[in-house]
């Protein structure tokens, strides 16, 4: 963990120095995978999506990981909206340990919505934005990359949580923390929360079930 924290902490001037380049409208925030519940461990103008020290991820997984695009441990290039409506450019890349091991990522986001309501002066610049998508299958080795990341992510999430004596509203609070954070959007994740956490993967389902039909 110490080690995990030293590199982390390492990326904090790149951080700074990027927010000052590119000005108040830039945001980067610096995840610490190991507290997955707890990520972010750093920003730099929050005011841009507005997250906080000790909040979790939130794209990480559904947007990042499982994208088609995301490659070498990056997603560049990607947009959400804000609850207030502003686009949010935004790029990942993960941070690995000396073991190759998944414990961060640095996440850049940028406000474009000032961008955006000035686009009948920008027509050039953005009509040549086009992305070619092309058509190849996703190699077996970026999928099992992906796993890979998101195991690591469950049994973090698990290990932080779990204790001798849990009860049933506390496994259904942290099945809900995960299917919040896409992880049951990767094949095989069911199973294996359920054998971490010493229940069967019906269980689990009617866990999910459950959650859903609250938030209904």
């Amino acid at each position: 963990m110490e080690e995990s924290k030293k590199v982390l902490e390492s990326f904090i001037p790149l951080a700074k120095s990027t927010a000052k380049m590119f000005g108040r409208n830039c945001e980067v925030v610096i995840h610490d995978l190991t507290n997955p519940q707890a990520s972010v461990m750093f920003t730099v103008n929050n005011h841009v999506t507005g997250r906080k020290i000790g909040q979790s991820f939130d794209h990480l997984v559904k947007t990042v990981l499982l994208s088609k695009d995301f490659k070498e441990d990056y997603l560049a290039g990607y947009t959400f909206v804000t609850e207030d409506k502003r686009t949010i450019r935004s790029s990942t890349s993960l941070i690995r340990d000396s073991k190759q091991n998944v414990i961060g990522a640095f996440c850049i986001n940028f406000d474009v919505e000032g961008l955006n309501q000035m686009q009948q002066f920008m027509n050039t610049f953005f009509s040549t934005q086009v992305v070619v998508q092309e058509n190849v299958e996703t190699s077996e080795a970026a999928i099992e990359n992906v796993e890979e990341i998101v195991d690591q992510l469950i049994q973090q999430i698990i290990q932080n949580s779990v204790h001798p004596v849990m009860k049933r509203h506390e496994k259904i609070e942290l099945i809900r923390f995960m299917d919040e954070k896409g992880i049951f959007l990767m094949k095989g994740s069911v199973e294996k929360v359920a054998a971490l956490l010493g229940i069967s993967k019906v269980t689990v389902y009617s866990y999910l079930d459950e959650i859903k039909n609250k938030s209904n």
